[in-house]
């Protein structure tokens, strides 16, 4: 008999589809009943001679339960075990007033400042202060009839202002001193005191 390639194909897919077969058998025919595994079984240990029933910390590691150990019966053994559990713990015994009392580092400074508190304010945000004006005062001239007029620089320009000019089509000058001059920024309506410079 001739084994041809689709022959060999045939026989490869019957291999898997039995294999398939035999798994799924497998998973639907298994015993999921099988009883959990024997609780592990804990020995009070003997008392001495001095009838203390004292054991160390070691033996009680083995009374703890595991999920599969769950079991609703009192057993006297386990509870032996812990009641006589002895505290070994190193340093002072929080349970015993017999104990090495612990010493408490002194403060270095007082935690609280001596004398009364004081509360500090804080005043209240508002709105930002105003830009400043970009304006300089450096002298004034009077006329004649005794009216005064006010030398302003702004950057490289000069101006000389009297009292109502408007001043780069944006600053009013409200009036002008000896030593200072207020201006009025005519965006914002913001009036500002510009001293002599130099006083």
């Amino acid at each position: 008999m001739n084994i041809t390639p689709d022959t060999q194909k045939k026989g490869a897919l019957i291999a898997v589809f039995v294999l398939a077969m035999a798994a799924i058998a497998y998973y639907e025919l298994r015993d999921d009943s099988a009883p959990p595994p024997a609780p592990v079984v804990v020995t009070t240990p003997a008392r001495n001679g001095a009838g203390t029933g004292r054991v160390s910390g070691s033996a009680a590691k083995n009374v703890g339960t595991t999920a599969a150990q769950l079991d609703p019966t009192l057993r006297m053994g386990p509870m032996l075990v812990t009641e006589s559990l002895v505290y070994s713990g190193s340093g002072r015994n929080i349970f015993s007033a017999a104990s090495a009392p612990v010493e408490i580092p002194k403060p270095i400074a007082p935690a609280r400042p001596k004398g009364p508190i004081v509360p500090v304010f804080t005043p209240p945000t508002g709105p930002p202060p105003p830009p400043p004006i970009d304006l300089k005062f450096f002298g004034t001239e009077t006329s004649q009839n005794g009216q005064r007029r006010a030398f302003l620089l702004n950057g490289e320009d000069v101006f000389l202002a009297s009292e109502g000019d408007i001043v780069k089509r944006r600053y009013k000058v409200d009036s002008i001193a000896a030593n200072s001059i207020v201006v009025e920024d005519l965006t914002d309506n913001n009036k500002q005191t510009l001293p002599l410079i130099g006083h």
